[in-house]
Parts: structure tokens; sequence; C-alpha cells
């Protein structure tokens, strides 16, 4: 009694285990099936050497299974294989009418095939459904990279943020690609766009980001009917997230401003994108496919004097004058550098002089000023001693992180080399 027990318990765990599989997400019923049947195949052939005799029926909408036996009538004496011949007599156990050549088809009772074979199935039937889903995973966002989705919030680490989409999948926002700022609570919906899909070992991992461009990007598509419809083009964006953007856009229509289309009456159309990126401020630029002037454009509002161009080493000399300097720069160098990143040219500043007056570039103080001194200054954009003495004294202390007593060293330096 003991043993029918176990084996009508290990019938109804199969058939709970496949009620589970049928309402597995993103799966087809007709793929469901055929998953299970295979299962069942593979754990007949072990079973059997072969499983061209049977006849699997898989019922999905009731949870459920059947498989029969398909046996070819033999005389007594004459059964070589019991797996595809079955004896006269024996088959007229099941019906009297049975004559031999004929095919008899008998139901099995899968839970005789012990606890072991069982438990096989059962697992080749977890690793199958979840090689499916794995697969439907991957499919499914492969194809969204670079689109937005909106999720809601499962659960908050230090290092990343779990979300979960419409189907229940599990969506990655890794800390890194997080805005300074970003506070999520547990329960309330993000915006993010799919940066890629990871698939180590058939492990489909989705990651996003709100710190990449074409996050803004999309943005901008949702925000601006005409970009969806073709008449702006998005040409370039260069992001520091959670501080500034730089965005250059192209209208195909003369008719058609695409800074102010961008922007809105009143700027109704990039406040929404300001809020979501937490106040990132964002500067809309026209195009050009001239570099003089797409510079000029991206060093707004400063006024350029000259440039000179490098094409080979992408490298730009932009003369300025004295009060135009620190515009050009903005606050802690933001403007400057993502000029830089929108162009892919590195801009160097000169304070525009006239040719009587002489300068002198600052590595020619290494004698006196330390060196790790003047790097921190030349990433300000400063290269020059008059460039130097021109700027601000607290726009050197905060841009370029140096203790007064040390900015005043090198003024006193620099104003006593032009004194002689």
């Amino acid at each position: 009694m003991a043993t029918k027990k176990t084996k009508q318990t290990e019938t109804v765990n199969l058939i709970d285990t496949f009620q589970d599989f049928k309402e597995m997400k993103n799966i087809d019923k007709t793929t469901l099936v055929s998953v299970i049947e295979d299962s069942f195949r593979s754990v007949l052939q072990k079973t059997y050497g072969h499983d061209d005799n049977f006849n699997v029926i898989v019922n999905p909408d009731k949870g459920d299974f059947e498989i029969y036996q398909n046996r070819v009538v033999v005389p007594d004496d004459e059964v070589t294989n019991e797996a595809t011949e079955i004896s006269l007599s024996e088959a007229r156990k099941v019906d009297d009418d049975y004559e031999v050549g004929e095919e008899v088809s008998q139901k099995i009772n899968f839970s005789d095939f012990g606890r072991r074979t069982i438990l096989t199935l059962r697992q080749t039937m977890a690793a199958k459904i979840l090689e499916l889903e794995h697969d439907n995973l991957y499919n499914k966002y492969k194809d969204k990279v670079g689109s937005i989705i909106l999720a809601e919030v499962y659960q908050i680490w230090k290092r990343e943020t779990l979300l979960i989409d419409a189907d229940n999948n599990e969506l990655l926002l890794p800390k890194t690609e997080q805005i300074p700022g970003d506070f999520f609570r547990k329960g309330e919906t993000a915006r993010a766009v799919v940066l890629r899909v990871d698939n180590l070992n058939n492990n489909p991992k989705i990651i996003l980001s709100r710190t990449a461009p074409e996050f803004l990007e999309r943005l901008l598509e949702q925000e601006v009917p005409e970009i969806n419809e073709g008449l702006i083009a998005i040409r370039k964006i260069a992001r520091i997230p959670g501080e500034r953007a730089k965005v250059a856009v192209e209208s195909f229509d003369d008719r058609i401003d695409p800074v102010g289309a961008c922007v809105g009456v009143k700027g109704s159309r990039i406040h929404g994108i300001v809020r979501e990126l937490h106040n990132e401020n964002i500067d809309v630029i026209n195009y050009t496919a001239n570099p003089k002037l797409f510079i000029q454009r991206t060093l707004a509002p400063a006024h350029i004097s000259a440039i000179n161009l490098n094409e080979e080493d992408k490298k730009a000399e932009v003369y300025l004058q004295p009060d135009q300097v620190s515009l050009a720069i903005g606050k802690n160098g933001l403007n400057i550098k993502l000029a830089s990143m929108l162009t892919g040219y590195t801009i160097d500043v000169y304070r525009d002089v006239d040719d009587n007056n002489e300068d002198i570039y600052l590595d020619e103080f290494k004698d006196e000023i330390e060196e790790w001194v003047i790097d921190a200054i030349k990433k300000v954009g400063f290269t020059t001693a008059r460039q130097v003495l021109d700027a601000p004294r607290e726009m050197l202390i905060q841009q370029a992180d140096l203790e007064e007593d040390t900015v005043d060293d090198v003024l006193n330096v620099l104003r006593a080399e032009f004194d002689e």
C-alpha cells in the first residue's frame, strides 16, 4: 500500500508541476506543449531505447497528460521485443477481438516508471521551460535597446535598483547609470532607457540607464512631435548627467526653427524633461557641418574672436576677449567640456591680446610653480599667464580646486614676471 500511495503522490506532483508550467509567462501554448512532449519523449527513449511507438498527448487546458504505447500483436511464442510487440493472448485480455498483425494501444501509468524517472522528468521540464523563458526575455529586450521603458521599482540596493516590468521580468538599474539626485521608493514607477542586454550562459540581464545620451534623446522624441515626424533630427548629444547637457538639432523644413520647436513656447516642451533629469540644464543648439561655426555655437553665450583648427589632431584654439573667457569655460568648466564632447574637438581657450602684449605659457613657470598646480589650472582651460591673471581669483579657487594661498602665490609669481 505504501508503494501505491507513493506512486499516486508522484503522479499528483508531476501534474502539479505541469500546471505550474502552463502558467509560465511569455510562453505560448503551442511552444509549451512541444517542450513538455519533448521532455516525455526524452524519458521514454532512455527507458525503452526509442519512442517511435508511443503517443504523448498533452492537455494544456486541463493541465495533465496521457501516454499510449502502441504494440503489434504476434503469436504467443514469437514475441521478440516486448516494447514493440504483444502476444495474442495478452492482447485478447484487452479485447477479445484482437488478431495477429493488429495494433494494440494501451495507456501507460507514468507513475510506474519509478520515482527517479519522474524526478528526472520534472527536472528536464523545469530546465527546458527556464531556457525558454530566458530565450523569450532576451529576444524581447534585444530589440528594445535604446528604447524607453516604464517599470515598477521593486527592490533598492546600494549598487543597483531592481525594477519589474508589466510581465514581471526583472530589470537592473545600476547606481552608475542613475542620475545624481535619483531617489526611488519601492512601488513607484521609473523611466529609463534599455542600455544593453547581457546574456552570459543564456542568463539574460536587462541593464537600464538614465545617464545615457539615448535617454535624453528618447525624452525629446516623446515631447517634440516634429522629431517623431522626421522634420527635425537630433544630430549629437553630450551630457554630464544631473548637471548640464548640449543637444545639436537640425531642421529639414526651412519654416521650422529646430531650437524653438524643441524648447517650446516659454520652455513648455523642455521643462518636463528638465524635471525628469533633476534640473539638468539643457542647451539646444543649431547643428552645422561647419566645424568653426559649430564650435562657436557650442561655446555660447561666449563671443568668439577667432578660431584656429587642427583637423588632423582634432584640436581647436579659441581666442576670446578677457571678459568672455569665463563664459566660454562655464561653471566648473562644464561649458567647454560639453562643447568638446559635442564637437569632437579638444578646445583650448586663449585670451585675445594685442600683438604688442606678450604672453607666456604656464609650463614656462615650472621652476617657480609646482607642476600639479599648473596642471590643475590648465584643466580649467587656462594655458597662459595672462589668461590666469585676467581670470577672477574666486574662479581659480573654485574651478581649479586650489587653496586660496596657493592661488595667491601663483598670481604673485605671474605678476612679478610681467612687472619685470
